[in-house]
């Protein structure tokens, strides 16, 4: 009998796992090569998992909600559709059904009783990932105690970050290498006191009021932000930029463009190649800290932030932005916001930015003062562009006219981004918009 072993893809770099969110086939079924098995979720991204081969789903060895590394075996194919049997009990099931004790003495005992004495974890009939099993084991968590701890997955299922939480508050720490790795610091001077831990206030909901739990990709950015405001202390810079210019270039230019190269010409191609040359003419902000070290990123990689349809938002990055013309920005920031908007990232639109933009100008925002994208040290907002009266200087002296004008806006980690440096940056970006030729071909 030949069979095919799918096992776990490797969504990105840093990415050792994911957890499987839906399977659109079961044991038995009948697939073709590139037929869409399964969805699976990262911190990153959600991704479909096609079949490589055709065949017929001879075993499924794990369940939604299952946290599974990267590698692992997740289902077998049988590639001439012989041996297949009735659909079992995915992997994680069957380990727990396998490990139950032999009829013994031991049955006059509980279940969970057994379980904590053994440290297997198979007495309780809620399903707990391995993962969070070896992490139980690790800190020397009962059954009944596990049984206790509230969780955030469907249906109350446990999740690693369920745990980990708890074990915060439990005093003790994680000492599997599941958890997530915490920022270098410096040592503390042993004068110096300990921090009490921050903890947000209990919120109750009033008669009438709509409880809605955050969804997955929610928690994420939820989780992000307060890291990245805990990580870095932010400075924010704003100047306004006359951009008239530039609107009447692109009215002059957006329909041919469209035509030639069939692209809409929006401002944030435009927006991101300033960006772009700015951060080549000041390295400092295209940079990360590591602990007390500055790594000087050598690819210009931005982020543009996107909102989502669901109301969330992603950062897909347009790689090597500095040296691509407005054209290959275009072709670039269209199609991921496309494929953001539909679901269809890959785990490589996401990775390796090295700087962010976000464009509160698209919703008629005049100013903003964003959150940066960790571990990067700088993020720029773009506001809405606004006909205003301004002071023009002419030889025949001072004149009031209408003019275009916008404001930017640049949040800095002010741990290695000063006030200089980053005012420069942002007074760079602004002269490239200010200057953009009005007959700049396209």
């Amino acid at each position: 009998m030949s069979t095919f072993d799918l096992v776990m893809p490797k969504m990105g770099e840093s990415v050792e796992e994911a957890t499987i969110t839906k399977w659109f086939v079961k044991v038995g079924d009948t697939v073709e090569e590139d037929q869409v098995l399964l969805e699976i979720a990262t911190d990153k991204v959600d991704s479909e998992i096609p079949s490589p081969v055709a065949g017929v789903i001879k075993e499924i060895r794990y369940e939604v909600n299952a946290l599974v590394p990267v590698g692992e075996v997740i289902a077998v194919v049988s590639l001439d559709g012989s041996g297949v049997e009735t659909p079992e009990t995915p992997k994680a099931e069957k380990a727990e059904e396998a490990a139950a004790p032999a009829e013994t003495k031991a049955e006059a005992a509980p279940a969970a009783a057994i379980s904590d004495a053994k440290g297997d974890y198979s007495g309780s009939d809620r399903f707990y990932s391995p993962l969070v099993k070896s992490i139980a084991k690790q800190e020397g968590i009962s059954l009944s105690e596990l049984d206790k701890v509230k969780g955030s997955g469907k249906d109350g299922r446990l999740t690693k970050d369920d745990l980990l939480e708890y074990l915060k508050s439990r005093g003790s720490q994680p000492t599997t290498q599941a958890a997530a790795p915490k920022p270098a610091t410096t040592p503390a001077s042993p004068e110096a006191p300990s921090r009490p831990a921050v903890k947000a206030p209990e919120v109750k909901a009033w008669d009438g009021d709509e409880v809605v739990e955050m969804d997955r990709m929610r928690k994420l950015i939820a989780e992000n932000m307060v890291l990245s405001k805990q990580i870095s202390p932010h400075v924010t810079s704003i100047v306004e930029a006359d951009v008239t210019n530039l609107v009447l270039w692109r009215n002059k230019y957006k329909d041919k463009f469209e035509k030639k190269y069939g692209e809409k010409l929006t401002f944030m191609p435009v927006f991101t190649w300033a960006a772009a040359k700015a951060l080549r003419d000041y390295p400092g902000i295209n940079a990360a800290v590591s602990g007390t070290n500055i790594i000087y990123r050598k690819n210009v990689n931005v982020g543009i932030a996107v909102a989502l349809p669901s109301g969330n938002l992603i950062v897909p990055v347009v790689k090597n932005a500095d040296q691509k013309n407005i054209v290959g920005l275009a072709t670039d920031i269209n199609r991921i916001a496309v494929q953001a908007r539909n679901n269809k990232l890959s785990p490589d639109d996401i990775q390796g930015g090295t700087f962010t933009i976000t464009n509160f100008g698209s919703f008629k925002n005049a100013i903003g003062t964003p959150i940066i994208n960790q571990p990067q040290v700088a993020i720029l907002a773009t506001g809405t562009i606004e006909k205003k009266p301004a002071v023009l200087e002419t030889p025949a002296g001072d004149v009031i006219a209408i003019r275009h004008k916008m404001f930017l806006s640049l949040s800095y980690d002010h741990r290695v981004v000063d006030g200089a440096l980053g005012g420069f940056f942002l007074r760079k970006i602004a002269d490239y918009l200010e200057q953009w030729d009005i007959d700049t071909e396209v």
